[in-house]
């Protein structure tokens, strides 16, 4: 099989059952990405704000040190480093009109709650996964190397998810909590805002993609 190009969005993102199994985390992020690497192409790779450790409280850009505080951290930090030919995209916080993501979840809460607790104390920049699909094809037209393209904004998941109930005109209230309330296995970055010094290509702010996701839906 030969290829000119590969899109290696595949992988483990359980980031709580990667703490329990981190073999098969490491199996998909780093095994799985060594193989696809092995195909000779360039290679574009998704990684993730999470191989930040969130103190540095101000924007992260490409030449920030990464320090994970996870397995699933480490994993994606792990597979970036078997890219050999290829641009590796960091972005924050995915969110789409398919498969299993925060903007979904919230929806299906909101029709049936009349409230939800949602971790204010995590700030990010969520991002349609149609813009950082627009932007991809424009990145191909830079070098190689590491890459941050995330929305413009940020905000905590309290505040996406009022915005989601709003946008969606459901009356559902956010009662907002800690991450120590909410008791996760894997630990998070506080604040894990991305922005590009290398000039990335700039996505729309992340209340557009929402807006935009919704009418996917």
């Amino acid at each position: 099989m030969s290829a000119d190009l590969v899109l290696h969005a595949a992988a483990w993102t359980d980031v709580d059952g990667a703490e329990a199994d981190p073999e098969a985390a490491r199996r998909a992020n780093v095994d799985g990405t060594r193989n696809v690497a092995a195909l000779g192409a360039p290679v574009v790779y998704y990684s993730t704000d999470y191989v930040f450790d969130g103190s540095k409280r101000e924007p992260y850009v490409e030449s920030d040190e990464a320090r994970p505080l996870s397995v699933y951290g480490r994993t994606k930090l792990d597979g970036e480093r078997e890219v050999r030919e290829g641009w590796i995209v960091r972005s924050s916080w995915l969110f789409g009109w398919t498969g299993k993501n925060f903007v979904r979840t919230m929806l299906e809460l909101g029709r049936d709650r009349d409230e939800v607790s949602v971790v204010a104390d995590q700030v990010g920049c969520p991002t349609y996964v149609g813009h950082l699909a627009g932007a991809t094809r424009e990145l191909l037209d830079q070098t190689h190397g590491v890459w941050h393209v995330a929305a413009q904004g940020a905000c905590t998941w309290a505040e996406f998810a009022r915005a989601i109930f709003e946008e969606a005109g459901l009356d559902c209230r956010v009662h907002e909590i800690t991450t120590e309330e909410l008791g996760r296995p894997a630990p998070r970055p506080a604040y894990a805002v991305l922005r590009s010094e290398k000039g990335a290509p700039e996505l729309p702010h992340w209340r557009e993609g929402l807006r935009a996701c919704l009418r996917r839906l």
